[in-house]
Order: C-alpha cells, then structure tokens, then sequence
C-alpha cells in the first residue's frame, strides 16, 4: 500500500555526502566497498551537526553503508531519529575494481582505464555498474523519497549518487556531473513545490549556512 501523499504538497531535502572514510592515503576506487568513517570524517561531520543543530528534519534516509549510516546517526543527534535505508541509494558499484589503487589499475588494465576516462557515462568496470545505470537506480529512489516528503528531510548518501542527483534536478547532461563539487561532509538543497524542483545550494560545508 502506497503512502498518502502530503497535505501540504512541498519539501526541502538536505542532501549529504559523508564524511572521509579513506583508510589510507593512496587514492583507490571506493564504490560499494563498505568502510568506516576515518576519524576526519568524524569531525566533519560533528561539524556539519552543529551548523544543521537547529533544522527539524522530520524524516532521515540513508544509503545502508557504514559511513553514511554512521553520518545520518551523527547529524540525527543524541536524540536519535529512526533512519530509513535504502540500497538504491548506494554509491556505484565498481566490480573487480573495488578497493584496487588506481595506479595498478591504470598499469595493469590500460585500455579499460583510458576507456573508462573516455566513455564515463556507459563505461562499466567488470562486475560493476556506469554512471548510467547508477543513474537509473538512483534517481527512482530520489523522486520517491522528496515527492512522499513533507517538511524538511535529510538524505545521506555519496560523491557519485549526490552527483547523478543534482545533475537530474539542474538538467545537466550525466557526463558533466563531475562538474559539480562533492567535498566530504557537504550538504546541499533542493526544494520541492508540487513537482518543480529546485536547487538552492550546492557542496556548502560544515560551519556555514
């Protein structure tokens, strides 16, 4: 059975990317590998709490990955809110790359990872997903969580999903969406009037609002 829609037909969504989980400092393909927050993020996200510590978020969804379930329960507070999940909202999913450095990728696939660069919209890693087919399971997944909403809701999710997101309400073609900046611990805005969405802020940080 299908949730009634709103009374009052608007929302403002809080998208959040979260914060560092990088647990070493070689630069490697991180999609759905699932990996804490390191203690940086931590921070950053204690940061972003303090700056959204005033905002009622009447709902909190999450992608069910450690270090965006560990953000969402960080921002909910010592309260604590109940937190909705949802797979969907996970980040790509890079197959055999997973967790691999980059570097050994390139010297060991060289083809695949200029293919990669080349074609970034519909290229996918073996075993793994393209930024089409995160598109494809990501925005269903968005447009249901912000058209049911009413009020403010906050949503946790990564730099690819944020990314695919906010490429879709700016009508933004998919091979600009590392055009728009996802710093770890950002928010964003998007509000909804009826079915007119609207972004308003992009990658803003803890400690500004």
């Amino acid at each position: 059975m299908s949730e009634p829609l709103p009374a009052v037909d608007e929302s403002t969504l809080y998208l959040v990317r979260h914060g560092d989980a990088r647990q070493d400092k070689v630069k490697r393909y991180i999609g759905q590998i699932d990996l804490p927050l390191n203690a940086v993020g931590r921070s950053q996200i204690f940061a972003l709490q303090r700056t959204l510590d005033e905002i009622d978020f009447g709902r909190i969804y999450s992608s069910d990955l450690s270090r965006c379930l560990e953000t969402a329960r960080i921002i909910a507070g010592p309260l604590g809110k109940n937190i909705s999940t949802d797979p969907n909202l996970r980040e790509i999913a890079l197959g055999e790359w997973e967790g691999q450095p980059m570097a050994s990728i390139r010297e060991r696939f060289p083809q695949e990872y200029t293919r990669r660069g080349r074609e970034m919209v519909d290229f996918s890693p073996p075993g793994g997903e393209s930024f089409r087919d995160l598109q494809t399971r990501v925005i269903p997944a968005f447009l249901q969580i912000i058209r049911r909403a009413s009020g403010t809701v906050l949503l946790v999710a990564h730099a690819g999903v944020n990314r695919t997101i906010l490429c879709h309400v700016l009508g933004l073609p998919l091979d600009e969406l590392f055009q728009v900046p996802q710093a770890f611990g950002c928010f964003n805005i998007i509000e909804r009037r009826s079915e007119q969405l609207t972004v308003k802020t992009i990658n803003q940080v803890g400690g500004h609002l």
